[in-house]
């Protein structure tokens, strides 16, 4: 969440960084800005209310000692209207809190100033790319190679629950195994503390990332419990430090953490779905930083190596893509995409997104730290995917696939799948 302070006193840098995302603030920002004169005329106003009834208590004590009853008596009376006249005030404080924070939060984060102006993925800018992309009769879907060695059964996926919830099966369950520990292993060996999170999470914690209100129809929901299906283990990792007053020192914060992810896809039926390209149910390995806001960016370019890493070491060709202002997150101040060249599709396909939230989850979230002069600020939150399977186990089986019908294992990985090839 913006805040407030800011908005306050730059109302027009943040309707213009907002345009890029494509939002219009202005009609937005001029209602915040009138309801906090309200706010603030009316805090006045009670602030007054109450230094005078200060004033009166101990003016009534100092009368009764001093015999004057009727002066006291008086006095009182004035005492049960100001209390009455306050306690009207306050609802109208709460009612005026309310709606501006109703607006507040859904107000986008700002882009950074290097978030490219555009409408869509088509507009994103390609920063890097890694690896051989030529593509050969050999390369085949991963579907046809998940069928033919019968690594998923995509249909018994669809008994059991539906459509986006596949079955991994033998060599194709000890590769999405495998897969994790790798990603846990290198997560770990780069300073991240390894954390097991819960896959739902409570209304508040769902709020706090940026989830809710943005996406609450892309989440599952159990509404006997009001409990939300995670979409990612960056939204209970992250909620570890809600309400949290942190100290410079504990900077930096590093978290990895697997799990499955659950997202709803609402309107992508038909875009791209095939296979394992997009589901409902996946495996993930998130890293997670909380940092002090003036190293962000540095962190954030840590990140991305450590993606580029695992990737390298996976053999598989990428590119990374700067998100333009149509495709970046509602939270996301900044977010570079990891997208690997499935051969047999002959397509990218994306695998990672790395953000830097700057303080827009902190705010939300009322993460804190006390800087060196004492004051509580805001700390930056950064995740990326490091990595999220599906994807990445479609281009292993596309990318490494060879002439002779075997899928090759990258050798950083034999380790962990007790095999070479399939």
């Amino acid at each position: 969440m913006i805040t407030l302070n800011f908005l306050r006193e730059h109302p027009q840098e943040v309707i213009d960084r907002l345009k890029v995302k494509n939002f219009d603030a202005k009609e937005s920002v001029e209602k915040i800005l009138d309801l906090d004169a309200q706010r603030r005329a009316l805090q006045k106003t009670l602030d007054d209310n109450y230094a005078r009834q200060n004033v009166i208590a101990k003016q009534i004590g100092q009368l009764f000692k001093e015999g004057k009853s009727q002066e006291a008596q008086s006095l009182k009376e004035e005492s049960a209207t100001l209390k009455t006249a306050a306690k009207d005030i306050e609802n109208q404080l709460d009612e005026k809190e309310k709606a501006l924070n109703g607006i507040l939060v859904l107000l986008p984060n700002m882009p950074h100033a290097s978030v490219p102006v555009g409408k869509s993925a088509d507009d994103n800018e390609v920063v890097y790319q890694w690896g051989e992309f030529s593509v050969n009769p050999c390369h085949v879907p991963h579907w046809d190679v998940c069928s033919e060695k019968n690594l998923v059964d995509f249909e018994l996926g669809v008994k059991l629950t539906g459509n986006g919830f596949p079955v991994y099966r033998s060599k194709g369950a000890r590769l999405q195994r495998a897969l994790i520990n790798f990603f846990l292993d290198q997560a770990v060996a780069a300073g991240y503390e390894e954390v097991q999170v819960p896959y739902m999470v409570n209304e508040n914690s769902a709020y706090a990332t940026g989830q809710l209100p943005d996406k609450e129809g892309q989440m599952y929901h159990t509404p006997l419990d009001n409990f939300y299906l995670i979409p990612t283990a960056e939204v209970p990792v992250t909620n570890i430090y809600r309400d949290v007053l942190l100290k410079e020192t504990d900077f930096p914060i590093k978290h990895c953490a697997y799990s499955a992810c659950f997202r709803r896809e609402a309107g992508s039926y038909g875009k791209d779905v095939r296979g394992l390209n997009r589901l409902h149910q996946f495996d993930k390995v998130e890293i997670v930083q909380i940092v002090h806001p003036d190293h962000s960016y540095e962190v954030l370019e840590e990140m991305k190596a450590h993606v580029a890493g695992l990737l390298q070491k996976l053999e598989l060709p990428f590119r990374i893509v700067r998100l333009c202002g149509g495709d970046i997150s509602f939270t996301s101040a900044l977010t570079f995409d990891f997208e690997v060249f499935a051969k047999g599709q002959q397509r990218w396909l994306e695998v990672s997104s790395v953000s830097n939230f700057e303080s827009f989850q902190a705010n939300r979230m009322k993460l804190r730290f006390k800087g060196e002069n004492g004051k509580p600020q805001l700390a930056h939150t950064l995740n990326g995917s490091a990595l999220a399977l599906p994807r990445v186990v479609a281009a292993l089986l596309e990318d490494h696939h060879t002439e002779d019908g075997h899928v090759r294992i990258p050798k950083a990985l034999q380790a962990y799948t007790g095999f070479e090839i399939l």
